[in-house]
């Protein structure tokens, strides 16, 4: 195996890992206004923060694997990287933006005790969830689709391009995905009430998640030149996800929470496999289509990369495995205190 398949094949599980991870994170953002409705405004308010406290620890580090993913790419495969995110430029834009917006959401809320104001930052929270869950799966869908790429490996099309009925699906499927994946971490990591809804929650979306993703599957397989390997990839994603809804209704969230994360796994799996040996398919000729041959760096540049990630994967793998560890208790309404009494002036 050479240098450009191998860089390839990492890429690839950077983006699962940052779908297996910053998925639930989105998922648990976009339920806010579900999950967070309580019997009184002061029980919701303590529900919304237990949502928020069930990703607080863990989200800004799920979040470095997409930077880590697009550092990758433009280091092992410059020409991929130029043209993906010049073709690419308005959807990352808005994904950017969102993440900054959800971002400040997250870190802002608690600054002031006043309701409108948290009420505001959970728009943000909310919204910055849900455009990047969309974009992403839409995104990724025209990797695979192909796109109008010329000689000079430049992308000729437009936004409208981008939108199609097929990569429109891809992005609801990835919505649907990471809202069923962030109800069953809810469920993992909360207990009471919340924990029943989440399951509830879980199960109704995810039924339709999984015909919408075995659809979706079905046709990029089909159209795509889908292989053996994709094809069992597609079926394990399949199977997992009815496992995970399975075992939700018997209410063993963690064999449900890992049998989302085995299907966001294999879905990512089945693109990267249909997208081989190409990394940008032109729909234009097929002669112009990136390739992991013709869009990567020098063998010299694959080999220093390849000794640092050596060195340094396993060592940020056992930090956030760390993290995740000290922060595994379930948590509930019971755990957050009661609003402080405002202190009168002179006080």
């Amino acid at each position: 195996m050479d240098f450009p398949t191998i860089w390839f094949i990492i890429i690839g599980v950077l983006w699962t890992g940052y779908f297996v991870l910053e998925g639930f994170d989105f998922g648990v953002g976009m339920l806010l206004p579900v999950l967070g409705r309580g019997t009184d405004a002061a029980d919701g308010e303590k529900r919304r923060r237990v949502l928020i406290n069930t990703i607080g620890p863990v989200w800004d580090g799920n979040e470095v694997w997409v930077l880590t993913a697009g550092g990758a790419t433009f280091a092992a495969f410059p020409h991929w990287y130029a043209t993906m995110f010049s073709a690419f430029y308005l959807p990352l834009l808005l994904i950017l933006v969102a993440l900054i917006v959800r971002n400040l959401g997250f870190d802002y809320r608690g600054k002031r005790d006043d309701d409108r104001w948290r009420a505001n930052w959970d728009k943000a929270i909310i919204v910055g969830s849900f455009v990047p869950a969309l974009l992403w799966g839409v995104a990724l869908t025209n990797l695979v689709r192909g796109l109008p790429i010329d000689a000079n490996k430049e992308f000729t099309g437009n936004l409208f391009t981008l939108l199609n009925p097929v990569s429109l699906l891809g992005g609801i499927v990835t919505l649907g995905l990471f809202l069923t994946h962030g109800a069953l971490f809810t469920a993992l990591k909360t207990s009471g009430q919340i924990r029943e809804d989440a399951r509830g929650v879980a199960t109704k979306v995810g039924v339709v998640t999984a015909v919408l993703a075995v659809a979706l599957l079905l046709v990029l397989g089909t159209q795509h030149g889908g292989n053996a390997w994709s094809w069992l990839t597609t079926v394990v994603a399949a199977g997992s996800l009815l496992a995970a809804l399975g075992a939700n209704l018997r209410g063993r969230e963690g064999w449900a929470f890992i049998g989302t994360f085995v299907t966001i796994a294999m879905a990512v799996a089945t693109y990267f496999l249909l997208l081989f040996p190409n990394v940008m398919p032109s729909t234009l000729n097929d002669a112009w289509s990136l390739t992991v041959d013709n869009a990567s760096s020098t063998t010299y540049t694959l080999k220093i990369m390849t000794v640092v990630a050596l060195v340094f994967t396993p060592l940020v793998l056992l930090y956030q495995s760390w993290t995740y560890w000290v922060f595994r208790k379930r948590i509930g309404t019971q755990h957050i205190p009661a609003a402080a009494e405002p202190v009168a002036a002179g006080r």
